[in-house]
């Protein structure tokens, strides 16, 4: 098994990725790259028992692939946004993008959604339902093992387009 303490996210906004990948700290990203009007970047984090996030990151979840499942969890929510938060617009994605990274300093998963759109307006909601979503697909796959997680700050750290122009938080 590898160190964790080299694993970052996988997005870099100088190349963005082109297709699904798993590098060997188990951080995953997958793209679909088109032009772009609007991005938005948001995280959030899961706390737990230092063993839940070994058993994780060895992949010996009783569920199966966590990371996998919680990626898949969350590009689903991204799209279904508008079906789950009341007045929500319905908006044409262009790439819903997830990263998670392990940290075992705070015995956390990190996880980053960026979602993409060439509509007129921002994908906020979209960003966080997905980065929400994938969070608590992480709780519900590892809960047999750890009911004391803790998910948390959940948050827009960036977004570009619409009428508001560009946001980022300060660190």
């Amino acid at each position: 098994s590898s160190s964790l303490s080299n694993c970052t996210p996988m997005y870099s906004s100088s190349r963005p990725p082109t297709t699904c990948r798993k590098d060997s700290c188990s951080n995953w990203a997958a793209t679909t790259v088109k032009a772009m009007r609007g991005t938005t970047a948001a995280r959030g984090r899961v706390f737990m028992h230092r063993e839940t996030l070994e058993l994780l990151r060895d992949g010996r979840a009783p569920k199966g692939d966590v990371l996998t499942t919680a990626h898949l969890a969350g590009v689903l929510a991204a799209k279904r946004t508008a079906e789950i938060i009341p007045l929500a617009h319905s908006l044409p994605l262009d790439g819903v993008d997830l990263a998670f990274s392990l940290d075992p300093d705070s015995a956390s998963v990190g996880i980053e959604a960026r979602v993409r759109t060439r509509g007129r307006t921002g994908v906020e909601m979209e960003a966080l339902t997905a980065v929400t979503v994938a969070a608590l697909t992480v709780y519900d796959m590892l809960k047999a093992v750890d009911r004391g997680m803790v998910m948390g700050e959940f948050a827009v750290w960036e977004k570009r387009g619409g009428r508001s122009g560009v946001f980022r938080r300060r660190a």
